[in-house]
């Protein structure tokens, strides 16, 4: 299939804003490339300091978003939504467009996707990575396809870390947008009973359930298609919601019907400029237990304003 690649070039220091702007054109994902840390990047993935040359030669103060859209969508609305939405921002950029073949996208984004550690515990092995030594960690085979959820992203380790030190063992898990299923796989890893993804997408949820596969844990990790918890029923111990901050928000009301009275709720995918609302569309129904921030992005634990408030 022939794809459309929208290259957004910004300053490095806007990229998360840039990024969660893009994010809003595209269900599946983009990928970015950001080269102000590469050395330490490189050095933590895999410990050599030897790196390609035409890598270090890279412009450390611009960063590129790679958006990819099928040539049956409507290329010409998304790239003025992007201009509008950047300018709205004040975000200065440059935006140009190709043609590209599938193969060609998904060879790309997989030259920046390496094996690596998330919290004290786990290690994201790219599925075509076969000899990966986990050196004690507890190794996830992801494949994320056209699904958001490599682990790369800030909000995705975010809330790995925080399933970490939730998952105390035998907790039923609700995962809110599931993406690639990494959220719901790292947690049965850690000692969930059980995890349930839901995601809007319907190739994100193909993933999950394959990934779930490749992990051996398909008899405890499902995902289905639903909007939001429009098809969850019972409740959980943990409920995990990788998303945006609106979604987030339009969750606030609802969501506690799925939570027993004790759980904790882990949500992420807010940016900065963002967490104000999400806090105040939160405080009614949520008190927030912990806070956490890393490059721009929130991840909040909470647990619910119950019969005890």
């Amino acid at each position: 299939m022939d794809w459309i690649e929208i290259l957004v070039e910004v300053e490095a220091d806007r990229i998360d804003d840039a990024a969660a702007i893009a994010n809003m054109t595209v269900p599946y994902g983009i990928y970015i490339e950001d080269y102000r840390e590469l050395e330490q990047e490189v050095m933590e993935i895999a410990h050599v300091d030897l790196i390609d040359e035409d890598l270090l030669k890279q412009d450390r103060s611009k960063a590129k978003i790679h958006i990819y859209i099928s040539l049956e969508d409507n290329i010409g609305e998304a790239v003025q939504f992007l201009s509008e939405r950047l300018n709205a921002a004040s975000i200065d950029h440059k935006i140009d467009q190709s043609s590209v073949q599938e193969d060609d996208w998904l060879n790309n984004w997989r030259r920046f996707f390496k094996p690596m550690p998330v919290g004290e515990k786990l290690l994201i092995n790219p599925s075509w990575y076969t000899d990966t030594d986990p050196e004690g960690r507890l190794m996830m085979n992801i494949d994320p396809g056209l699904a958001f959820g490599t682990g790369k992203h800030e909000t995705t380790r975010l809330c790995m870390e925080a399933l970490e030190r939730y998952v105390k063992g035998g907790e039923r898990v609700l995962d809110v947008g599931c993406g690639s299923g990494i959220l719901g796989i790292a947690a049965v890893m850690l000692g969930a009973q059980s995890a349930f993804g839901i995601d809007i997408d319907e190739t994100a949820v193909r993933t999950a359930n394959e990934n779930a596969v490749v992990n051996h844990v398909d008899d405890k990790v499902s995902a289905i298609a639903g909007d939001l918890v429009d098809k969850v029923e019972g409740t959980y111990e943990i409920v995990v919601a990788n998303i945006v901050a609106d979604a987030i928000i339009a969750l606030s009301a609802s969501v506690g019907n799925f939570m027993t009275d004790d759980a904790v709720y882990i949500i992420s995918g807010i940016i900065d400029t963002r967490a104000d609302d999400v806090k105040n569309a939160i405080r009614d129904h949520f008190e927030i237990i912990e806070e956490n921030t890393h490059r721009g992005w929130y991840c909040f634990v909470l647990k619910k304003r119950n019969h005890a408030q």
